[in-house]
């Protein structure tokens, strides 16, 4: 009995051993472990930041990092239309924390090296989401297309977004990025990818956040392309107005407050905000003329200088704002007239997608084609045909994360297969991985019932 105890002690060290991996990088050791056909380290510390402060790098770690934990995601408030939208709890169990400097990565389980690399920035109007929420699982897009994906979790809501009083420094989400892009610049390689062929990736508030990366001289040379999606670049500018008003209310609240109250308090900032028609939509963001970011009048002119070191694939859903359609009581209202309804809807959604994300979209691409890079305009049509959103705002999300299992409950998804979902993402990723290994695609194309792009 003995000797049977023994060997399966020694079977289950051997099986341990196997699963996990001590990697030497230069800013310590990390453990991975296998999970489903990949290679991930979770929960990896890349700065430390006391409340209200700018984030410090982390210079190295005393003892291996080993967790098999996803990152805590900053503390935030619930938003009931994700869970309705994507079928599930964004942050189900997940931990919440205000020492939420993390990252994560997952890597193919195999022996290849200097691999791609793709860091994800995750969306949520600042306000919500986390780099290791459910819907952003990474694994099928790494087994598939032999890339690395890096997700990175970062501060929101007052806690990143609004500064300039109360001795608070502006601009402390954008900062936090900036420390993770830097952190993995460092130690990618140890994880066998290739730090010179990095790729910045993100959706909505994300996709934004890396156009405002492009504008910070630190940055420079820390990744070679991006790929902006549905980023909502039509709201971001001739704000200075509406953050005063929110800071007026901000301004009151003690700087020690317990995260509860503060995140109450919150919503009372952002209410401040409503008078400013879709810019209401998402308040928090960048403030120009404050560290890190220049002057307003200077953006445009610092994309196109920018753009000579990037390749940009930038784009949009067709139909973005049927996302938002649920939350606004004027559009709701107006969708359910009977008759007229629908082609009022139709009309508003199109007016709404080109001025929010089309049109601002557009002129990005043509101010930052220039001759030294590759630039790429796409627009996703794919999208349900019978649940009223059609291609609307974070339908790429299925098209790039997850299986088609994990959406089988999203009304964002609802009416089309399990089949056409995992076809159709097989199909996205591929392209995605193209553009991060090459920083070009074809000069014209189209994924057959699901985008079509061009060169700019």
């Amino acid at each position: 009995m003995k000797e049977i105890l023994s060997l399966a002690f020694i079977f289950c060290v051997s099986i341990y051993s196997y699963a996990q991996h001590t990697i030497q990088t230069p800013t310590g050791q990390i453990k991975t472990f296998q999970e489903k056909g990949v290679i991930k380290v979770t929960n990896i510390p890349y700065a430390t930041a006391n409340r209200f402060e700018k984030p410090k790098p982390v210079q190295g770690y005393d003892s291996p990092i080993n967790s098999q934990q996803v990152s805590p995601a900053c503390p935030q408030k619930e938003r009931p239309l994700f869970s309705t939208m994507f079928g599930v709890e964004a942050l189900d169990l997940m931990e919440q924390s205000e020492d939420c400097l993390n990252l994560s990565i997952t890597r193919p389980n195999n022996e290849l090296d200097s691999l791609p690399v793709m860091i994800w920035i995750h969306g949520g109007s600042y306000v919500s989401g986390a780099g290791d929420a459910v819907i952003f699982d990474p694994n099928q897009l790494v087994k598939d297309q032999n890339v690395i994906v890096v997700n990175v979790t970062y501060r929101l809501g007052l806690l990143g977004f609004l500064g300039g009083y109360n001795d608070i420094p502006a601009n402390l989400g954008y900062l936090d990025i900036l420390e993770a892009i830097k952190w993995v610049n460092k130690n990618i390689d140890s994880f066998g990818g290739d730090s010179h062929k990095i790729t910045l990736f993100g959706q909505s508030a994300g996709g934004e956040a890396i156009t405002q990366m492009m504008l910070i001289e630190e940055s420079r040379g820390l990744f070679q392309n991006v790929i902006i999606q549905s980023a909502p670049l039509g709201l971001i500018f001739d704000r200075e107005e509406m953050i005063q008003d929110m800071i007026r209310v901000a301004k009151e609240i003690p700087v020690h407050a317990p995260i509860d109250t503060l995140l109450n308090k919150q919503e009372e900032v952002l209410a401040a905000a409503k008078n400013y028609g879709l810019q209401a939509g998402m308040p928090l963001g960048n403030q120009y003329g404050e560290y890190p970011f220049p002057e307003e009048s200077e953006v445009r002119g610092i994309w196109h200088k920018r753009a000579r070191e990037v390749n940009i694939l930038i784009g949009y859903t067709k139909e973005e704002t049927t996302f938002f359609v649920p939350q606004i009581p004027k559009f709701r209202k107006i969708s359910n007239l009977p008759v007229v309804g629908g082609g009022l809807k139709s009309i508003l959604v199109g007016i709404t997608t080109n001025k929010v994300y089309k049109k601002e979209a557009k002129a990005f691409a043509k101010n930052c084609s220039v001759d030294e890079n590759n630039v790429y305009l796409y627009e996703i049509y794919w999208g349900s045909k019978t649940n009223g959103f059609g291609a609307t705002h974070a339908i790429d999300l299925p098209l790039l994360f997850g299986d088609s299992s994990l959406w089988k409950d999203a009304k964002l998804v609802e009416g089309i297969s399990a089949e056409e979902i995992s076809d159709s993402s097989k199909r996205v990723c591929a392209l995605w991985a193209q553009f991060a290994r090459t920083g070009k695609i074809d000069s014209k194309g189209r994924i057959e019932g699901v985008l079509k792009y061009k060169e700019i």
